[in-house]
């Protein structure tokens, strides 16, 4: 028992219990604050606009802790599978139809990159709506969980007055 002194004669006591009780109260008040979002998670960006690009970081953390439940590497971002990733996202805009991944890998191969597997996909405004369209699909999934995959790139285009507007492309390579 604790005793707190309380006028000239009289003695206050208070058990250790209601002590603790008080003491939790105020540090647990103080870490309820968190500071204020100044902008929405880069995985739920509208990405329907000529000026919104995928975060290209974000979309290699989402995809490489999904492999790594599954047992397999993480990626790592690749500036020439990035910069391929675009071309065929603006290709499929400028075209108003997503395209095959077939001919997405023989363009690779024939550039240097055997062994890419493509993600090729229109309509999803989100990073969050296309990683789960994907992880839905038998053969999307596949894609995002190549054994061999190492690298990746990803991007979007927009096209404004096309019928699906965002195109997406995600490339995995060795």
């Amino acid at each position: 028992m604790l005793s707190f002194p309380r006028g000239p004669a009289r003695a206050r006591t208070m058990t250790c219990p209601a002590v603790l009780a008080g003491a939790l109260a105020v540090f647990g008040l103080a870490g309820c604050t968190e500071p204020a979002r100044t902008s929405q998670p880069a995985f739920y960006r509208d990405l329907g606009s000529a000026s919104a690009r995928v975060d290209a970081n974000e979309a290699r953390a989402m995809i490489s802790a999904y492999r790594m439940n599954a047992g397999l590497k993480a990626l790592t971002l690749d500036p020439g599978l990035v910069e391929a990733a675009q071309q065929e996202a603006t290709a499929m805009a400028a075209a108003d139809k997503p395209v095959q991944a077939e001919a997405v890998k023989a363009r690779l191969a024939r550039s240097g990159q055997p062994g890419a597997e493509a993600n090729l996909s229109a309509g999803y405004r989100r990073l969050a709506e296309a990683f789960s369209g994907w992880r839905d699909s038998p053969q999307h999934d596949r894609v995002m969980k190549t054994p061999d995959a190492t690298r990746m790139g990803i991007a979007t285009a927009y096209a404004p007055g096309s019928k699906y507007q965002v195109y997406w492309a995600l490339i995995v390579a060795p």
